[in-house]
């Protein structure tokens, strides 16, 4: 009990005390904290997690709920905070312009989990042509030398499902797997149709004198001979799918939406940085060469630490194809 109302005096002192700091700090330099981030931190994930941060942990209530406001209103909006924060917006145009981009991705962020989370509770249906379509584009895109016979066929485990018909294997993700999946295969093609047949054929390796000491003979000999890059395209892929899920949802991936994304981030931006993801697991996979795919939990979950480690740099933008943007200079 004392040590809890230890930590509760402390809460507030601090509360109090940082409250007062900024109250010292405005008087001294003539500035809010809204203008201290945006004149003093550059555009990106650092600016708008920073204002993200300030605005929910403001004492107004106009102010913490400016991060949930539809996307029409962020310039009434950024009128009502200039405002309340009585700044002038003639003599600070280019604060509100900043506040404005900030919101957007803020926004749009939140709106993306909405927008994601919708697909993913919406299955697959058969019966539904749109849904048809794209589940024979994904075939299409990674075996276009090769006609699918039949719509419920074992020709659906050359590319990485689990039996006749895939439709089964979109249970846990929904329709964010298959769009996924088909983003990649459509956009990506080379790369895809190479992580497939990757995935697909045996690679024989030698194995090294050290390798050798620490196995046993049977693990020499699986590596030695059985020794394949191993996986399940489409069921890997519809698991990477998951993980970037989780990322986004968990708001990690805050850092590189608010840095590729000028203003609101959207799916393409979460599908093209699946595709990323895929691809750099493939790599990942090979470098840890796994004894077989039995290994594939503790990989994924090495991966995704590393993924998490990565977007803790606040500069840090994952995906090649929305590198940084160069209109977040003019914010």
């Amino acid at each position: 009990f004392s040590r809890m109302f230890v930590q509760i005096c402390l809460y507030f002192y601090c509360k109090c005390l940082w409250r007062c700091l900024k109250f010292v700090v405005r008087k001294l330099t003539g500035q809010c904290e809204l203008q201290r981030i945006c004149y003093n931190t550059k555009p990106g994930a650092a600016r708008t997690m920073k204002i993200e941060a300030s605005l929910k942990g403001s004492k107004s209530k106009r102010l913490q709920t400016s991060v949930n406001v539809h996307p029409d209103a962020i310039e009434k909006t950024i009128d009502d905070i200039m405002e309340l924060k009585r700044i002038n917006p003639d003599i600070n145009p280019q604060l509100g312009v900043s506040l404005q981009a900030c919101l957007l991705q803020i926004v749009g962020y939140r709106n993306l989990i909405a927008e994601v989370e919708k697909l993913r509770r919406e299955p697959y249906d058969s019966e539904n042509p749109q849904h048809e379509e794209m589940l024979l584009k994904l075939w299409k895109c990674l075996k276009p030398n090769s006609p699918l016979k039949a719509r419920i066929s074992k020709q659906w485990c050359e590319i990485g499902f689990q039996g006749d018909d895939p439709k089964t294997d979109f249970r846990g993700m929904g329709l964010l797997g298959l769009y996924n999946l088909v983003y990649f295969a459509e956009w990506d093609t080379e790369i895809a149709q190479q992580v497939l047949t990757d995935s697909l054929h045996p690679k024989y390796r030698e194995v090294t004198k050290k390798e050798l000491s620490q196995l046993s003979k049977a693990e020499w000999e699986k590596k030695k001979f059985d020794k394949a890059i191993g996986y399940s395209f489409a069921i890997v892929g519809i698991n990477i799918t998951d993980l970037a899920y989780n990322l986004l949802v968990s708001g990690a991936l805050k850092t590189h939406f608010y840095n590729v994304a000028p203003e609101a981030p959207t799916l393409t931006h979460l599908k093209c940085k699946k595709s990323y993801l895929m691809h750099e697991f493939h790599k990942f996979w090979i470098d840890e060469d796994p004894l077989d795919i039995m290994e594939f939990n503790r990989v994924r979950e090495k991966f995704y630490k590393r993924i998490l480690r990565q977007l803790q740099n606040p500069e840090m933008a994952l995906c090649p194809h929305f590198a940084a943007s160069e209109s977040l200079i003019n914010m």
